[in-house]
This record gives C-alpha cells, structure tokens and sequence, in this order.
C-alpha cells in the first residue's frame, strides 16, 4: 500500500482550579471511567453534576454478537473490575468544553492494566476501531469509521502527534501502560485538532493532580514466547507541585507457531522502551506551569509471511516536549503551550548488516488558547497554532514547511437540558490550499431517558512529506482530502441499563492514493468515498452483597465505497464487535472478552478475502490488601485457538498465556 508508507513500498516484507471547590470527577465501576452528564464550571473547567452510567453483555465462542446490531459508543470504557481512583483533572480542555455533541470514551488506568501494553491490543478489544497488524507487534494501522489510518488523528496532552512522513501512528509504538488514561473522540474534529481527524481521535493523556498523594505501582508480566513487560509508575503530588513518571520496558522472541501451517514466526522479535513524564508547579492560584515529556525508543524484526521470510529490521526514536503556562484572570484562562517533536527511523534490508534507509522530522509547535466567559452560559474559546517541519530521509529532500492556524470555539448552555457548539479553522501554508473548516452540534435531554446528540462537520487531512517531497514521486500540487459528515446520537436509559447509538455518513473528496505512472508510484487525488454507518454499545452492572457482575459489548457496522462503486474498501470489516463479562467476589475478579471481526476484503474488486473471525481471553486476578494493594493475575489469550489472519498470509498466535502481578505502595 504506497500510498501510506511509501518508503516501505519497495520493500515486500514491509508495510507499512482553580479557585472552586473540584466539581469534575471521574466514576469507576468495574475498571471503568467514564464521563455522565454534566454541566461545566465554567471558570475552573471542571464537570459537575455526573450522573452514572451503567455497564453490560456476555458472549459464546462462535455464536455471539449479531444479537449487538444497533449499539454505538459511548462515553464509557469496557469494563473489568472494580477500582476507585482519586479526583483526575483532563489537560486537554478542548476535549471535555467542545466535545458534548460527541461521543467520547474514556478507558482508565485499570482497563489499560489489563490489556496487552500496546495501544493496538487496548482499542482492539475496548472500542469499535478495527486494527490490522503485520504480525503481533509489527506494523498496526487503524480504521475508524472506514477511514485510513492517516484519517485518524493521534492527540498527546492536547497536541496532535501523527507522523508527518506518512501521517498516521503506528498504534504498537504507543505504550498504554505509559498514560493514566486514553480517550476515543469518535466522528470529525479538525476544527480543535487539525489535520486526520476525519474518523475519530485518539487521546493520550498525563492527567496531573494537585492533592496530597504519593504512589508507586510496579508492574511485572511474563508471557508465551519470552515476552516480557516491565512498568514503573510514580506519582508524587500535593497542592503546589505534581510529579507523574511512567518507565516501561517490553520484548519478546514473538516466535510463535504460524496456525495452520508448519512453521515459525521468524524475525518477528522485538524490544521497546519508553520513558513518560510530566511535572506540574502551581505558582499561584492565577498561574500554573506544566511540562510533558516522552520519550519512544523501539527495534523491530519485521516479520515474514507464510510464503515469503524476512531478514529486515526497523528501528524508530521518537521523542515530544511540552511545556504549558496556563493561567487564570477573571473572565479570561489562558494557555499558552510549546512543543518540540521529533521522529527518527532506519530501516535496515539486512538485520544483521549495516545498510539502511532513513527518515526524520523535527517539529516546532506554538499554541495559545484563550478562553472568555462572555456569562455563566456562554463560552468563546480561541486557539491559534503555528507549526515548522523540517525533515529529511534517504528519499526525501530537506524540506521545511510552516503552517498557521486560528480557530474559534463557542458553547452554550441555553438551559439545563440543551446546549449547542459550534467552530470554526482556517489554516495557512504555501504547501497546499487549506479549506474553511466549521463544526456544529447540539446536545438535548428531551427526557430522563434519553437524549440525543446531533454534529455536522467539515475536515481535513494534509498531504505528508511523503506525498509532497517523495524524490522522484512527490507532487506539490496535491489538495488536502476534505470530508462533510454528520451523525446522530441517541442515548436511552432505563433501569439500570444503558443503550447509545450513532448513526453517521462521511463524504470524503480528495482522497489521497498512490498510483502508478508508468514504471513508478506517486499520489494523487483522485477518489471520492462515501461512508455510513452505526456504531453502539450496551451496558449493565449489578452487585448483590458482596457480589458485581458487568457486561459490556459494543458493535459497529461499517460500509466504505469509492463513489459510484458497490465494492466494501479493503480491509473495513462491515461487522465488528467486543463483548465483555465480569464478575468481582470480595478479593477475587474474573473476567472474560471477546471480539467478533466480520470478513474482509483485500482486493478493490472484492474476489479476494480474510474469513471472520473470533478471538476470545479469560483472566482472572487477585487481590491482596498490603500497603495499597498487591494484585496477583494470570490470563489466557486466544482461548478458543482460533486461526486468523488480518492482514493476508501474516497469521497471529494461537492460544498463550500470560501472567502479572501488579504492586502499589
């Protein structure tokens, strides 16, 4: 696919507060935050008013989930046990002011312990996002709402973090483990976060905490095939200064049995290290000085497939710094951020030899974002944004672009039960023409029961250095894809229970994709897709004494076709969907989940497919109450063996265990 890693095309093997009482809070139940409703304070930014959501849905090995037609995502995470966690306070303001038209789903620290630590593994199994993998551990590419990759939009602390090489994130460069909580912003949001956010956003957050607490968590798993994960987390806090520090280590010999077939995954090892910190000092109660910092260092054998081996490696450094003085006057906040981003790899034809290809970029990014209280209901918010590039690669000619940005936000609240938002951004650059960008969207509780959410959207994704710089394939002539899209949400509540479901349509022009001219590849604009669909999500809980029972499930259907086409995009899933079941007695929880992915297609014309597939894990973990708290856990990944492919001749394990302790003092 060239059109998304170009530099990877050659290669076969490759793929690519301030001043009130705290109102915002999250609420857990079952290891799950999650957002209710609300109405915002509107001088410190905090949420108050939360009222619960509930969570829910059980499954079988391979009759499960058609049953789930007509859910959607919500504000809520899947859910796996029981834990209470202290007040947390979101960085990014944008994504609780300017979401409320949206769906916004908030997966917390005791769900991301459970998972594999990969950001793939978390979504794949907690949210509708569809995930296609090179080999456990090798290159992820996501598909939010029938989009690509480059659609979707990767927000650390507030800033947009997508490659500028090839425009997306590779999700098993992202260490969960590292982050306190991640947040899926499903639909368009351009207008806040720029470039890629045309399916969704994914949010990486370091949520600081000024209150008197220190902490340290270890955590410790051993695996199937030699893996082994390693996460140091310290928390040190109180009112005038917060100290967050995550330290993560993982490898594997990944040399697991190809199912179905008499052979290894060979060359598929690989190591990571990642380094996460964030340090925040209140210097009075107007002004508060914050800073990011992450660090990403990986080395992967790229794995062969079922007919071709592989001797190639990869390896990537990437780094971000971020430091943010917020401060508070009146009627006015402000936050006035800087950045410095930098990416690195080498990929290298021979693992063992010293010959590589190269690519970097450096990225500068100032931001200031004034917020003014016009009255207690009515909120206007402007962003402005300038960005420089400079990159480089074996393939690409040094180049440095600068981009700037203003945009403008405004909520109101024009009663308890209906609010309205709305935006608008434009972006300046000599590299290509960017569009007006605008963003609706109403919030209404007509009932109790229900509310209904509704948001229409214009977006965009910017050519990459790859499209524009590629020697010898670049074209400078390239316009950003543009999108128009709209969605409808509705939200029912009912005894205990809660059903959410989104319906959405996205026409996208524009769109960016490598083709051939004669001997050799290069972009082009050249389609037109439409996309619609409906996404959704059904939840339960009830204790009873000492007892709690969850179920959790969410479904999305999906139809993606260039424009005048009947054939499905490759590699969108009309159906997928994940269930979860848990059950929590005193000290003791098990829990079971599981995901259903409908067939694909891996040809344009459709003659050419990966069958579905359903992959189950069951845990079950203990807790022991010394210091403040030992919990001892073991699991079992893919328990029904399945045999599966999502990505064509590249099979993923079969059924491997893990086990974990998690200590924190």
């Amino acid at each position: 696919m060239p059109e998304l890693f170009p530099q990877l095309y050659a290669y076969p093997e490759r793929e690519a507060v301030v001043n009130c009482k705290p109102l915002f809070r999250l609420l857990e139940w079952e290891g799950k935050q999650q957002y209710a409703s609300q109405e915002t304070c509107l001088r410190c930014n905090h949420i108050s008013n939360l009222r619960e959501k509930d969570s829910g849905i059980m499954t079988l090995k391979k009759f499960i989930l058609p049953v789930l037609l007509l859910l959607c995502q919500y504000i809520m995470a899947q859910t796996d046990s029981v834990y209470v966690m202290e007040e947390v306070v979101i960085t990014d303001t944008q994504l609780k002011n300017f979401s409320q038209s949206q769906t916004v789903q908030l997966i917390n620290d005791s769900v991301i312990r459970r998972n594999r630590p990969s950001l793939t593994s978390l979504l794949q199994y907690n949210s509708v996002i569809y995930f296609k993998e090179n080999g456990l551990g090798m290159v992820s590419s996501p598909s939010f709402r029938g989009t690509t990759a480059s659609q979707t939009a990767v927000i650390w602390n507030g800033i947009n973090i997508n490659s500028q090489l090839n425009g997306q994130t590779d999700f098993n460069t992202i260490n969960a483990l590292d982050f306190n909580s991640v947040a899926v912003r499903a639909g368009g949001g351009s207008v806040i976060y720029g470039s890629s956010a045309i399916g969704g956003s994914i949010h990486l957050n370091s949520d600081l905490k000024f209150n008197t607490e220190f902490s340290n968590e270890v955590k410790l798993d051993y695996g199937s095939f030699n893996t082994l994960v390693a996460n140091y987390k310290l928390v040190a806090a109180y009112d005038k200064l917060s100290t967050q520090v995550s330290i993560s280590r993982n490898s594997s010999d990944n040399d697991y049995e190809f199912s179905g077939h008499d052979m290894k995954n060979e060359n598929g090892q690989y190591y990571n290290t990642s380094l996460n910190a964030s340090f925040g000092y209140r210097i009075n109660d107007k002004n508060t000085l914050k800073l990011y910092s992450y660090a990403f260092e990986g080395d992967r054998h790229f794995s062969g497939t079922v007919v071709a081996p592989s001797r190639s490696k990869y390896y990537d450094f990437n780094t971000r710094n971020l430091i943010e003085w917020a401060s508070v006057y009146g009627k006015f906040s402000s936050r006035l951020k800087a950045a410095f981003l930098t990416e690195d790899y080498k990929y290298f034809y021979d693992a063992h030899g010293e010959d590589y290809d190269f690519g970097q970029v450096k990225t500068f990014i100032g931001r200031y974002d004034l917020d003014f209280d016009l009255n207690e209901n009515i909120k206007l918010n402007t962003i402005f944004d300038y960005i420089q590039n400079n990159g480089e690669g074996s393939d690409i000619t040094k180049q440095k672009r600068d981009i700037g940005s203003a945009s403008l936000l405004v909520s109101h609240i024009l009663s308890d039960r209906f609010r309205y938002e709305a935006g608008l951004r434009k972006e300046v650059t000599a590299a290509y023409d960017s569009p007006l960008l605008f963003s609706l969207g109403l919030n209404y509780e007509a009932a109790h029961f229900y509310t209904i959410r509704l948001n229409a959207s214009r977006n965009f994704r910017m050519p990459t250095y790859n499209d524009l710089y590629w020697q010898g394939s670049g074209n400078p002539d390239l316009n950003p894809e543009q999108s128009y899209q709209a969605e409808v949400g509705n939200e029912f509540k009912y005894a205990g229970v809660t059903l959410s479901v989104t319906g959405y349509y996205i026409k996208l022009n524009d769109m960016l994709r490598w083709v051939p001219r004669g001997n050799v590849w290069g972009p082009e604009n050249v389609s037109k897709v439409n996309t619609n669909g409906v996404e959704g999500v059904l939840n339960w809980t009830k204790s009873f004494g000492s007892s709690t029972f969850t179920a959790d499930a969410t479904y999305a259907y999906t139809s993606s076709q260039e424009e005048g086409e009947t054939e499905q995009l490759i590699y969108i899933p009309y159906h997928k969907a994940t269930a979860s079941l848990g059950y929590t007695y005193k000290n003791i929880t098990a829990y079971y989940r599981h995901l259903f992915t409908g067939e694909v297609f891996t040809t344009s014309d459709n003659s050419a497919n990966l069958d579905a597939y359903n992959v189950s894990n069951i845990g079950v973990e203990y807790q022991i109450r010394i210091l403040q708290g030992l919990n001892i856990g073991a699991q079992v990944l893919n328990l029904w063996n399945e045999e599966y492919e999502n990505v064509a001749m590249r099979p993923l394990p079969g059924r491997n265990y893990n086990m974990y302790i998690n200590f924190k003092f």
